[in-house]
């Protein structure tokens, strides 16, 4: 279940990745370079969530939803603080579709996440 957590996460990461080269030819009032960071820190924090809520799921099975909630509300705090970081240093140049985008990436990875830990979980059951 480990391979395919980190596949998942590895492909979500580069066909975002795509998306942003994409934003950066076909729709240059896109801040690639701030949506591009924000992919880096979801994947980064999404790897690290599975190996923190694996260590839980070992001790109980029941540890999943406070793992999970935990890791959630973590990612979630630290999308809105960076994006509170990238409207303070952009101030006069803010493009709200790329704030939009930032949640979204957020909302992919969350979506992920939950979605093959819980598969993980059962299977262990």
């Amino acid at each position: 279940m480990k391979k395919l957590f980190i596949i998942s996460v590895v492909t979500i990461f580069v066909l975002l990745s795509l998306a942003c080269y994409a934003l950066m030819k076909y729709a240059p009032e896109f801040q690639v370079a701030a949506l591009e960071t924000g992919n880096v820190i979801m994947a980064v924090l999404s790897l690290i969530t599975y190996f923190l809520v694996d260590r839980q799921v070992e001790g109980r099975p029941q540890a999943f939803v406070r793992g999970v909630y935990s890791a959630s509300f973590l990612k979630l705090m630290v999308c809105m603080v960076s994006i509170l970081v990238y409207v303070m240093l952009n101030r006069v140049h803010i493009h709200k579709a790329s704030v939009y985008v930032l949640f979204g990436i957020y909302a992919v990875y969350t979506f992920t996440e939950t979605l093959v830990l819980s598969k993980m979980v059962r299977e262990k059951q």
